[in-house]
């Protein structure tokens, strides 16, 4: 039994249900708007708990793996609702840390992602070279990181999304703010971008062809996005699984940069990435290769069975 938990209204989720039932194996969905409708029942061992969904009866236990994107969850006007509903999300996500199933990804797993700077550390120990880094409350540390450097960005040092954006001559004027917010500037890196989703010890590869500072977000300046199925150099492909299963990651979204003098630059992983628009523009097939490794490559038990 492969479970499958976030909101059903979230691309790589759906897209994932839709290959575990395009391949006709045996799942469940547990939609994060409809828990507080979900009976649970936890004895003694909290791993071997029962859950009742749409009236189907699932022991824990039994279990083989789970997708897990957990979510804000709807607002529901109803208070108790919404407190159970928090209880449920609090549980399960707990239960994925320890249990004994297939788990992508284990919450745990997801917090190098947390500090940026810590992260890049982990990055560099498994060989990838990453952007010089300043995070400093300082404006003149940071005035002269800039020109040491010519040109910089700036970006989120947490977890929370930001946009990657150039440092102007218009960000000067504003620079006082960073004494109540330290914030990361990295030297900027020319070249082209190149999202990999590790899937296990697979690799799906895309060349995004944009001249946006942060391509995700081309519509800010009137800018343009193109995305190509990529064939990543073998020794890059094999760096990139290695930095995935060091950070315990089954599926990660590793976020490259390809130099003009043909190195490799890394930014960041990210634990739950949103693989869907990448499948969407380029047809690589990361759901099904998901589904695949959440069933052993055909452990999992057909419906019906």
């Amino acid at each position: 039994m492969i479970l499958f938990f976030g909101r059903t209204d979230d691309a790589p989720l759906t897209r994932a249900i839709g290959a575990a039932r395009d391949a006709g194996l045996r799942h469940l969905v547990i939609d994060q708007a409809r828990t507080a409708r979900y009976d649970l029942v936890v004895g003694t061992d909290a791993l071997d708990a029962r859950l009742t969904v749409e009236g189907t009866r699932v022991p824990l236990g039994e279990v083989s793996a789970v997708y897990a994107r957990p979510l804000e969850p709807p607002e529901d006007a109803d208070p108790a609702a919404r407190a159970r509903a928090a209880a449920f999300q609090e549980w399960f996500v707990g239960w994925l840390d320890t249990a004994p199933a297939v788990v992508v990804n284990r919450p745990r797993a997801m917090g190098s992602n947390a500090s940026k700077p810590y992260q890049a550390q982990l990055i560099g120990r498994c060989g990838f070279a990453v952007p010089e880094t300043l995070v400093s409350d300082d404006p003149e540390e940071i005035l002269a990181f800039r020109a040491r450097h010519g040109r910089i960005v700036y970006k989120s040092v947490s977890a929370i999304r930001s946009v990657v954006t150039e440092f102007t001559a218009a960000d000067e004027n504003r620079l006082a703010l960073v004494r109540g917010l330290p914030t990361q500037f990295q030297a900027y890196v020319p070249g082209q971008d190149v999202r990999v989703h590790v899937v296990g010890t697979d690799t799906y590869a895309a060349a995004v062809d944009s001249d946006a500072i942060d391509y995700r977000y081309p519509g800010r300046d009137g800018r343009s996005v193109r995305l190509a199925p990529y064939d990543l150099p073998a020794e890059t492909a094999r760096r990139c699984v290695q930095l995935a299963a060091a950070l315990g990651l089954p599926l990660a979204g590793v976020d490259l940069r390809r130099t003009p003098d043909g190195s490799w630059v890394c930014f960041e992983v990210n634990p739950m990435p949103a693989y869907s628009y990448y499948e969407a523009h380029t047809g690589l097939p990361i759901a099904s290769a998901l589904v695949a490794h959440l069933a052993g490559r055909g452990a999992a038990v057909p419906v019906g069975v």
